[in-house]
């Protein structure tokens, strides 16, 4: 049987990555099955945000196992769709309130292990980066653009570990953003088609 291709589309808030999403999906219709960011669900179903150390470990923990459901529901549901993942089980690292290794023991995993779930990673890199607005609609995003430009180069640093790592800058117009994701999800899906 052939091997399910999973890849992540992430990167720090204010890239343009769920319009990408939604692009992606129209365009690509019925070759993918977008797989929803946990976070935004988990936030949107009346979780608060916390600075509290341990509700964020826990919350954090949280996202890591519910994003991880996520994709093998969509895998269960869609064996023959190539999954694109809305952000994927190692963003939270970025998020932590400690130490690497501290992550990986409290979500019982590694970093070798979590890589190596995806195929491929698709990076958007945040406006913030650029001090451009990244005011969303997304209402359970709150991050600062300060925030926004920190997140984007602890996400960046963590996945830009995969050896498929795919780097779209935030100085290219939108357009070429979006253009740029799609034809890296096609190529993706070419590569492994091939016998």
């Amino acid at each position: 049987m052939k091997k399910q291709l999973k890849v992540v589309v992430t990167g720090g808030p204010g890239g343009g990555k769920t319009t990408a999403l939604d692009l992606f999906r129209r365009e690509l219709g019925d070759k993918i099955a977008v797989v929803p960011e946990a976070a935004t669900v988990l936030f949107s179903g009346g979780i608060p945000r916390s600075d509290n150390e341990q509700m964020v470990k826990i919350i954090q923990k949280t996202i890591f196992q519910l994003q991880k459901n996520f994709e093998e529901i969509h895998k269960k549901q869609f064996p023959d769709r190539l999954l694109v993942c809305d952000r994927g089980s190692l963003d939270g690292l970025a998020y932590w309130p400690g130490t690497e290794t501290d992550f990986f023991k409290g979500v019982n995993s590694t970093f070798e292990h979590e890589i190596a779930r995806y195929d491929a990673v698709i990076f958007f890199e945040s406006a913030a980066i650029t001090g451009h607005d990244i005011s969303s609609n997304n209402p359970v995003r709150n991050e600062s653009t300060d925030q926004a430009a920190q997140l984007d180069v602890k996400l960046q640093k963590i996945w830009s570990r995969h050896p498929h790592f795919y780097f779209v800058s935030s100085s290219e117009s939108f357009v070429r953003k979006i253009m740029f994701g799609i034809m890296t999800i096609e190529n993706v899906i070419n590569m492994h088609r091939r016998p």
